[in-house]
């Protein structure tokens, strides 16, 4: 099954998903735009069968459109029974035709459509979810309900358009058992007490999002009011058993993460942000209320729940508000998160941390390059037909921002990294509108840049030594561009001259665009060593040694 696992899914990947070589061809409508969502849904102790009504509010832009296509997935026996049935759908509480069929519903309108006009659908169904929303047990066998969306599993259990492109607001209105905490997406609007055995809870999100982010989880739960951060509550959401480790584990570093990328990225869009215990793999970003798998609660804040903290907190601004357009683009969410947490890394614990989370990634990247050599960052893809991430989306991804940064400036690149989230905050953005922000900020052709390291899949590889000429008083660097395939790649090398006693290297710039390459380096004495890209700022795997 494919999902997101985030940090430990990276390892996981390792061994080798194959390549999704698929163009992103879902039939995407931009006449009609789906505005708000409100799921009212019934759920039980005795059976795992939700009930839903989902009133639907969609503008039409344009005349004559006479049906309106979603995504539900069916019932089918290949799903051992389990799936959606439509039981009605309505239009001003007149019933309509509708097909459902192949995980899509194709509604008719009775009438041709009028630009600019606003319909509210209404639809009831029922089923057990065969994916999506995880009916189950928590890790001490405690009944539970999870959603897990991405990256098109909502359909399993709303009808929706399940694509990243097309965001609404959304609410939730669910019954359950009493015994039961609900928490989702947005503002808790209600909760009531509707019977001695059941409560009603309403939560309603006014930022839009794609399908995917919606969120629900319906659990036996403590919670915990950690404070606020520009007003919006901070929450803690745990297993009562779990309940001092996961207080305690989450009570940092969140205020200050969102602080940081408030102040260097843009304001954070939504009305809360809540750390919740789940049975969900590894994080998850879902908007406003964030996923994290069970068995990361241990009372310690280790270090890899901090950094599992911080990735998904970036996902608020960069996958959630600003969301790729396609799955093409999955790198704006994934390569961004990991990014910034580095950069969070860095701010907060300092560059030499900072440099340990590039280094580890680095070994990523080649490790899977390994796996699959035909992975690049952006690429055809689609989530029907597979696997849209891999450890090149996010780690590569983190390198590429990196090495952009360096090579334009810290300046031109936080001026671009604003202008970007400012220009599609709560919209959805492709590689080229990056493109074009950041050669705004730098006033530099970039396209070059953006396609060695983003459209092609090759890792640079470099072979090279170096020798000391005590006549012409030089050190000599030979290189060989030692990657398996023809690609030769141009990039800005930079090579530090470490003399006796001196712990600083005197860093000497050149140019590689050819297979081989021989720089001479001036030197009054013979040097103790000589390091390649001694700031750590090139994506290459170098051996590099001295000439006798």
């Amino acid at each position: 099954m494919i999902n997101k696992f985030k940090w430990l899914t990276i390892l996981l990947l390792l061994t080798g998903l194959s390549r999704a070589a698929y163009a992103d061809n879902y039939p995407r409508n931009y006449n009609i735009d789906v505005l708000h969502y409100s799921f009212e849904l019934t759920l039980s102790d005795n059976t795992d069968q939700i009930n839903g009504n989902a009133s639907i509010t969609i503008l039409f832009k344009k005349n004559d459109i006479r049906q309106v296509r979603l995504d539900l997935a069916n019932k089918t026996v290949e799903r051992n029974g389990k799936g959606m049935v439509v039981d009605s759908i309505t239009l001003n509480g007149e019933a309509l035709q509708y097909t459902h069929r192949n995980d899509e519903l194709f509604i008719q309108l009775p009438t041709g459509s009028i630009e600019g006009t606003k319909l509210v659908f209404v639809l009831r169904y029922h089923g057990i979810p065969a994916d999506g929303l995880r009916i189950g047990p928590t890790k001490y066998g405690d009944r539970s309900f999870f959603s897990e969306n991405w990256p098109n599993l909502a359909r399993h259990w709303l009808p929706c358009v399940d694509h990243p492109y097309d965001k609404a607001t959304s609410e939730f209105k669910v019954i359950a058992p009493s015994h039961y905490k609900v928490i989702s997406n947005g503002l808790l609007l209600e909760e009531s007490n509707l019977d001695s055995a059941t409560r009603l809870t309403h939560w309603k999100q006014s930022v839009p999002i794609s399908c995917w982010l919606y969120v629900l989880g319906v659990a036996d739960f403590a919670v915990q009011y950690v404070g606020d951060v520009y007003g919006k509550s901070i929450q803690t959401w745990i297993y009562p058993k779990d309940r001092d480790a996961g207080f305690y584990d989450f009570a940092v570093p969140t205020k200050s993460v969102i602080e940081f990328f408030s102040d260097y990225i843009g304001p954070y869009v939504y009305e809360k942000i809540a750390n919740i215990q789940a049975t969900s793999h590894g994080g998850m970003e879902t908007a406003s209320a964030i996923f994290y798998t069970e068995n990361l609660v241990t009372g310690k804040r280790a270090e890899g729940l901090r950094n599992v903290v911080t990735h998904e907190l970036a996902h608020q601004w960069f996958g959630n508000s600003v969301t790729e357009s396609t799955w093409d683009d999955a790198w704006l969410s994934e390569g961004f998160a990991t990014f910034f947490t580095l950069l969070y890394r860095e701010h907060t614990y300092g560059h030499d941390d900072y440099i340990k989370g590039l280094l580890n990634a680095k070994k990523m990247v080649y490790a899977y390059y390994e796996k699959d050599p035909h992975y690049s960052i952006v690429a055809d893809r689609s989530a029907e037909k597979g696997p849209v991430t891999s450890a090149i989306t996010y780690q590569k991804g983190a390198w590429f921002l990196h090495m952009l940064r360096d090579s334009i400036g810290n300046e031109n690149f936080h001026k671009g990294i604003q202008s970007y989230y400012s220009h599609f905050m709560n919209s959805n953005a492709t590689t080229n509108d990056f493109l074009h922000e950041m050669e705004q900020a730098s006033g530099k052709d970039l396209k070059a840049f953006f396609d060695q390291w983003l459209y092609h899949s090759e890792n640079l590889m470099i072979k090279g030594n170096w020798k000391y000429d005590p006549a012409k008083k030089q050190v000599i660097v030979k290189f060989d561009q030692s990657q398996k395939t023809h690609y030769v790649f141009d990039v800005p090398v930079e090579i530090g001259i470490y003399q006796t006693g001196s712990p600083v290297p005197k860093i000497s710039k050149f140019r590689m665009n050819s297979k081989t390459a021989q720089f001479a380096i001036p030197v009054d004495t013979r040097p103790e060593k000589v390091v390649f890209d001694p700031r750590t700022v090139l994506l290459a795997m170098v051996e590099l040694s001295e000439r006798k």
